[in-house]
Parts: C-alpha cells; structure tokens; sequence
C-alpha cells in the first residue's frame, strides 16, 4: 500500500508545475458552495483542504474569509501552496496522518480521497471525522466509476474508483450522514458526469 502511494507522490513531484498549469483556472465554485453551504456558518472556518495540491483552493477559501489549512504528501506541492495561498500548509502522506482531534468546522476533499487504496480508506476517513468538530462537514469529490468499483495504477498513480453505492457505504460505514450528493459537471448528462462530490456530517 505504501508503495502505491509512493509512485503517486512521485509523479506528482516530477509533475508539479504543469499540475498547477492545468488546474489553477478549474471552476470548482459549485464545490466551495456546497461544503460552506453545509456548514451554514458565516466566516471564519476553519476549513482543511485535504490534499490542497498547489494552493488554489486554499487561496480561494482565504479570499472568501475564511482560515483555511491545506494538508498534501507532495514536497513540491506544500511549497507551491505556501506561496500562492499565504496558508499553513501541513506536508503529510494520506497514510500517515497526525491531525488534531475536533478542530476543523469543514474538510474540503477535493480529488484526493480517491488517492487512498480502498482497503485503507476506512481509516483516512474515520481520522477525517475525528479531526472534524460536531456537527462538522467532510465534503469530497472523486471520479467515479460507473459500474464497478475497481482500483489501480494509471501513468504511475494510484486511483480508487467506486461507484456511487461504493463511495455511500464507506461513508456510513465511517458514521457520517450523507446529505446530499451531486454528480459534475453540472451541465451534462449523467453518462458524462464522471465526478461524484459528497457531502457527509459528523454527527
């Protein structure tokens, strides 16, 4: 299991500058409003962005009012979110996360969670619910798989695909309430929507 996270951070630190390249102009505003409209409370949250990559979400979250901090296992990705976002930014591996109990309103998961093998998921998402406040928010999107779950290497990166009734139990499973989910993007039909975001409370 390490191994497949090791690869991934790999590529993601040879690959640094041209991942902030194509996805610093991605519109994920429909993302942000559905975890802040969630959580119904008004700036600042305090909101972990879980796998922030270089920082566009961190920037974008602090510009709305609120006290962002991003987590990522990749060096090079820690360093480029620090400089853009101005945001503490914790560098640690999925799979060996130190995260303090009950102190996040919000975590914002956004194309991360699916980097996690499957049979470890359970534990990344029962640290995610510890480190949430009552009542808290974990709001994730993943790409989706559309018929089974399945999972593996692709140009050296791990992926977990679940489908929609795969990424549901791991959440109840886990003890959140799924409250809403929506498939992206918004404006195509369902066979062509391959993201699925969630939104899932601590009780």
């Amino acid at each position: 299991m390490k191994a497949l996270t090791v690869s991934t951070l790999a590529h993601y630190e040879a690959n640094a500058e041209d991942f902030w390249r194509g996805t610093r102009d991605h519109d994920v505003t429909q993302n942000y409003a559905a975890l802040l409209g969630a959580l119904q409370r008004p700036a600042p949250l305090r909101i972990l962005d879980f796998g922030c990559g270089p920082g566009r979400d961190l920037k974008a979250l602090r510009g709305l009012g609120h006290a962002p901090v991003g987590l990522d296992g990749c060096a090079r990705f820690v360093a480029m979110a620090r400089a853009h976002s101005g945001c503490e930014v914790l560098e640690q591996s999925f799979l060996e996360l130190s995260l303090p109990p009950a102190a996040f309103d919000g975590v914002f998961a956004n194309a991360s969670l699916f980097h996690v093998p499957r049979t470890l998921l359970p534990s990344v998402l029962a640290q995610l619910k510890a480190t949430l406040i009552p009542n808290g928010v974990l709001f994730c999107s993943n790409p989706r798989s559309f018929d089974v779950d399945r999972e593996g290497l692709s140009d050296a990166r791990y992926g977990c695909y679940l489908t929609l009734e795969g990424w549901t139990r791991l959440m109840l499973e886990a003890g959140f309430v799924l409250e809403h989910h929506f498939l992206r993007p918004s404006n195509k039909p369902p066979e062509e929507q391959p993201w699925l975001a969630m939104i899932c409370r601590k009780p």
